[in-house]
């Protein structure tokens, strides 16, 4: 398969947040908030894989800054790295001032997709190539991001872990 890069599987989402999407502060609900990301992760494995895709977990999610009812909120998503059959997509979240259109990352999320045929089995998945620096640093980091979620699951050895292990061990 033809390698594709992060940029062909870029997705943005912008919307404005809702009275009925906030709690009682105010803020944007937490569970609005992952299903936005849900969806645009969803769009960008799926430009990636051209495949139909299904969150096989959600790996980290950080919810940094609160999202005020009215903010003009941005999701963009991108593939950061692929496997055979599993794509690792990174997520950022950013809110925009009002007033002066200034943009803030307020949140970050790291979701696990799976491409899959007509009949859910998993299928295979183009290579993927970064070309930025940022792109190259969350794809060196979703392989150890990978190891340690199969050493914490008992599906890895950490002996096996050779990213992890190049962490702590002096060259």
């Amino acid at each position: 398969m033809t390698p594709k890069t992060p940029a062909e599987s870029r997705t943005t989402m912008t919307d404005m947040v809702l009275p009925s999407e906030t709690n009682a502060l105010q803020n944007l609900f937490g569970g609005e908030l992952l299903a936005r990301m849900d969806r645009a992760a969803s769009i960008a494995a799926g430009r990636h894989s051209r495949r139909i895709t299904v969150t096989a977990s959600v790996n980290h999610v950080a919810f940094n800054l609160a999202v005020p009812l009215g903010s003009v909120v941005t999701v963009e998503a991108a593939v950061s790295r692929a496997y055979t059959t599993s794509m690792e997509v990174y997520i950022d979240v950013w809110i925009e001032d009002r007033y002066n259109g200034k943009r803030t990352k307020a949140n970050e999320a790291i979701y696990t997709f799976v491409a899959v045929d007509e009949t859910g089995k998993p299928t295979e998945v183009p290579p993927l190539q970064p070309e930025t620096d940022l792109e190259k640093q969350r794809y060196a980091g979703a392989l150890r991001r990978k190891q340690l979620s199969l050493v914490l699951a008992g599906k890895m050895k950490p002996n096996d872990a050779t990213e992890l292990k190049a962490l702590f061990m002096e060259s």
